[in-house]
């Protein structure tokens, strides 16, 4: 009895190391050629980032920043941004908004 079980395990063992998937090949992603087409800040917006055209991803990166340089995030609730009086003519006058409603702002003032 003792050799049928060393069988057994013997083909199990073989069973695990046949099965092994070969390594994937990583492919480099292409950016989207919307995300990076240059858009023309309104005045309001451009008082925040900068006056000239450049990528919404770009837009996005200089408004966090300033809101980090200007310490905005809302302390409690990290999601939240608050208003100063620039940023407030881009909120349309809220003096608080979400991270995710923030993105749906910005791009109004997008052309």
């Amino acid at each position: 009895m003792a050799t049928k079980k060393k069988a057994a395990s013997k083909k199990t063992a073989s069973k695990k190391t046949a099965t092994k998937k070969p390594a994937k090949v990583k492919v480099k992603r292409k950016p989207n050629a919307a995300f990076m087409k240059p858009m023309t800040p309104s005045a309001s917006l451009g008082a925040v980032i900068g006056a000239g055209p450049m990528p919404r991803t770009e837009v996005t990166k200089k408004i966090w920043a300033y809101i980090k340089k200007n310490k905005l995030q809302d302390a409690k609730n990290r999601r939240n941004i608050n208003a100063d009086d620039k940023l407030k003519d881009v909120f349309g006058g809220k003096k608080q908004v979400s991270m995710f409603e923030m993105t749906k702002l910005v791009s109004k003032h997008l052309k």
